[in-house]
C-alpha cells in the first residue's frame, strides 16, 4: 500500500474534482484528526465528491492503484475512526449535505450522509415525528458517521440505538460498485443483512452515500429531575431498580462528582449546586403522550428513590430549565477533553452490574495512580471511563495505562459487558480486541473485509 501520492494520481483526482481536491497544508491539518486524544495523522490528499458517480470513479481509481483512503464526517468521533493512519487520501463526505425526502406517509427519510443529526432531527420534528439516536455531538455530528459507529447517545435506552432505525443503505465498494443494502420496508428476511452489516462497521467495508431511516411519532410531553447521591455506587443500584418497577425512562445519565464539576467551570453555568457530600447524580427523563402517566411514572420513580440516602431532588419546571441540565450533561466530553490530555474508554455491561463496575474502576485508579471521570448512559449499563493525564509521567502513562485499561476490560467481559457501547474500535480499542473476541470470531472478521476490500484499501488500520 502507497503511503505517498504520485503526481499522476493527484493530476486525475484534480481533473475529476477540481477544487474540491487539496493539497493545502491547513487542509491536511484539519483532516488529520478527530476528537480521538491528540492524535493526529497528515493525508497526502483531501477529495470532497458531492455525487455517488464521483465516489465510485475515486474508489475504483484507488483500488486499482493501491492507494489508502480514509471516509471522513465531521471528526467528532472518539476513537480515531476518521485519522488517516497510511496518509494517502482523505475522502470527507461534508458535501453530501442534503435531506433527500421525508416520506410522512410511511414515516421514513432518505438523506445523505454529511447531514447534521440535530439538523435532521428538527426537520423531522417539524412535521410530527422523531428520530431518537442522540449523541452527544448531536449539534456537529454527521448522521453519516453515527451509522458508521451505530452511535447511541441518551435516548438509547428506551429508543434503541442507530441501527435499529436504519433500513436502507446506498454505498460504494472499495472497489467502485455501486449498490443498495436492501429494501425501505419494516420487515426483510431476503437474504443476509447487509444493511445492518455497514451499520456500526466503522467505514471499513463500504462508502455510505444515501442512508433511509425509519422514524416515529415525536413524543408530546417530557418530565427531567437530576437526583443528587452521597455515594456513586447506590446511584448506579438506583438504575436497575427503577426498571424492576416497570418504567422505561427515556434517559437515565450517571455523572460523577468530577464531572459536574470540571463541565459547570468549562461552560460557566453555575445555577445548580454541587455540596461536598455529593458524589454523583442521576439524571432521569420520561417522555410520552399522556402527561398523567409521565406523573404515575414519576411518583413510581420517586418511591424507589426513597429507599436510597438522596438530597434534595431538582424537577425542571420549565424548557429552559431542562435545556441547561442537558446541556450540562452533554457538555461533560468536551469539558473533559478542555482540562486534560484524557483516554476514554466506552465500557458496557448489564446495567445491574454497574456498581461492581464503578467500584472496580476507583480500585484500578488507585493501584495505577490515575484520577478517573465517570459518567455516562446508566439506563443502558454504558459508562464513560476518562482517565486523565494531568501529573502522570510519560513512562506512567505509556506503560501503566494500558495495563491499567486490560485490567479494567477484563473485569468489564468477567461481568458480561463488552469493550465499547458506541464509540466504536477504530485505533485505541483495537489493542484490546482479543479480550472481547476469541481468534475464530477476530478471524471471522478479518474474512469479512477481505471480501469487501480486497486490496484493504478503506480505511485501513482500524479495528484489527
Amino acid at each position: 500500500m502507497k503511503n505517498i501520492l504520485e503526481e499522476t494520481h493527484i493530476s486525475f483526482f484534480k481533473k475529476l474534482l477540481d477544487d474540491r481536491c487539496s493539497i493545502k497544508k491547513e487542509d491536511l491539518f484539519k483532516y488529520s484528526h478527530d476528537e480521538t486524544e491528540d492524535i493526529s495523522v497528515l493525508p497526502d490528499l483531501v477529495l470532497k465528491p458531492k455525487t455517488t458517480e464521483e465516489v465510485s470513479k475515486i474508489m475504483k481509481y484507488c483500488n486499482e492503484n493501491k492507494i489508502p483512503v480514509t471516509p471522513s464526517g465531521a471528526r467528532t468521533g472518539l476513537s480515531g475512526g476518521a485519522i488517516p493512519l497510511y496518509s494517502g487520501i482523505v475522502m470527507s463526505m461534508e458535501k453530501f449535505n442534503k435531506i433527500l425526502e421525508i416520506d410522512e406517509k410511511n414515516h421514513q427519510i432518505t438523506t445523505e450522509p454529511g447531514v447534521i443529526t440535530e439538523v435532521l432531527q428538527e426537520e423531522v420534528k417539524n412535521k410530527g415525528l422523531f428520530y431518537p439516536p442522540d449523541p452527544a455531538s448531536k449539534g456537529s455530528c454527521f448522521i453519516g458517521g453515527n451509522v458508521s459507529e451505530n452511535s447511541g447517545g441518551p435516548k438509547a435506552v428506551k429508543y434503541g440505538v442507530t441501527n435499529e432505525y436504519v433500513l436502507n443503505l446506498e454505498i460504494v465498494l472499495p472497489t467502485g460498485e455501486i449498490i443498495w443494502t436492501g429494501a425501505n420496508v419494516l420487515k426483510n428476511a431476503t437474504g443476509y443483512n447487509l444493511t445492518q452489516l455497514i451499520t456500526g462497521s466503522e467505514g471499513t467495508l463500504a462508502i455510505i452515500t444515501k442512508i433511509v431511516l425509519k422514524l416515529i411519532p415525536h413524543p408530546t410531553h417530557d418530565l427531567l429531575m437530576l437526583v443528587p447521591f452521597f455515594n456513586a455506587e447506590e446511584a448506579c443500584k438506583v438504575v436497575a431498580e427503577i426498571f424492576r418497577e416497570g418504567i422505561i425512562p427515556s434517559g437515565l445519565e450517571f455523572m460523577e462528582r468530577e464531572a459536574l464539576l470540571i463541565t459547570q467551570k468549562f461552560i460557566g453555568e453555575n445555577s445548580i449546586e454541587i455540596k461536598k457530600e455529593h458524589k454523583a447524580h442521576l439524571l432521569i427523563e420520561v417522555d410520552g403522550f399522556n402527561k398523567e402517566i409521565l406523573m404515575d411514572e414519576c411518583t413510581k420513580i420517586m418511591s424507589v428513590l426513597e429507599k436510597f440516602k438522596t438530597d434534595e431532588i431538582l424537577f425542571a419546571e420549565s424548557k429552559s430549565q431542562k435545556d441547561k441540565l442537558w446541556k450540562l450533561r452533554r457538555s461533560v466530553g468536551e469539558a473533559v477533553k478542555a482540562h486534560s490530555i484524557y483516554k476514554e474508554e466506552d465500557t458496557v455491561v448489564p446495567r445491574y452490574k454497574l456498581p461492581q463496575l464503578i467500584s472496580y474502576i476507583k480500585k484500578i485508579g488507585n493501584k495505577y495512580g490515575f484520577k478517573s471521570v465517570c459518567y455516562g448512559h446508566a439506563g443502558d449499563g454504558n459508562l464513560h471511563v476518562n482517565i486523565l493525564k494531568e501529573n502522570l509521567t510519560k513512562e506512567q502513562w505509556e506503560n501503566d495505562i494500558p495495563k491499567a485499561i486490560t485490567s479494567l476490560f477484563k473485569k468489564v467481559v468477567k461481568l458480561g459487558g463488552t469493550i465499547s457501547g458506541e464509540h466504536g474500535i477504530g485505533i485505541v480499542q483495537k489493542p484490546y480486541m482479543k479480550i472481547a473476541f476469541s481468534e475464530k470470531n477476530i478471524e471471522l472478521m478479518k474474512e469479512i473485509k477481505s471480501v469487501f476490500d480486497p486490496n484493504g484499501i478503506l480505511n485501513p488500520g482500524k479495528i484489527f
